[in-house]
């Protein structure tokens, strides 16, 4: 096992931070309907290319602790547990799968756009599978039942433009980035 390095430390908090200061970054939805796009999809993907599984990985896992000990850093400045076993709580769960997916295919597949972009969408694929049914889950539990599709359509489709263009960006600033970086833990 890998021993921590400072620079290690160092980078895992930051990749922690950048996920949360981009969970804040919101961007208003084109319907009235519906939740605005917030970055925190760009910045789970760019974290876990950059840094890696295991840095990666643990990035998210310390953005999803300190929003569970109810630091404000879910979207909406939101924290506590309560944000994590609500209706949309398996979206940020499911960020772990994110994490997991593209942290692996950029370890053992390399860095290159077409890697990191086939590696972010299942990546995000995940995420939406284990949210939306989760979604599912408590809302049929809290509010009544409610169909896969129409979860579906509330809570993925009118994110997957938005979300392709942010994996977009994220694989695209990999390839600048991660070299720095790499620099900078040696």
């Amino acid at each position: 096992m890998k021993r921590n390095t400072a620079s290690d430390l160092a980078f895992t908090a930051m990749g922690a931070a950048l996920i949360a200061v981009c969970s804040w970054i919101s961007v208003p939805a084109f319907l009235p309907s519906l939740v605005p796009f917030t970055l925190q999809t760009f910045a789970v993907c760019l974290v876990t290319a950059v840094l890696g599984l295991r840095l990666g990985v643990w990035s998210v896992g310390i953005y999803l602790l300190l929003g569970a000990i109810g630091a404000p850093v879910f979207a909406g400045f939101k924290g506590g547990f309560a944000a994590l076993l609500g209706t949309t709580g398996g979206y940020l769960v499911g960020f772990l799968f994110t994490a997991l997916i593209v942290g692996l295919a950029a370890e053992r597949m390399g860095r290159s756009f077409r890697v990191l972009l086939l590696a972010m969408a299942a990546g995000v694929l995940a995420c939406y599978a284990f949210g939306t049914a989760w979604f599912v889950l408590v809302y049929t539990r809290t509010s009544g039942a409610i169909g896969v599709g129409t979860a579906l359509a509330w809570c993925v489709l009118p994110y997957l433009i938005p979300d392709a263009v942010k994996i977009s960006l994220a694989a695209l600033l990999t390839g600048r980035i991660a070299p720095l970086v790499r620099r900078g833990r040696a």
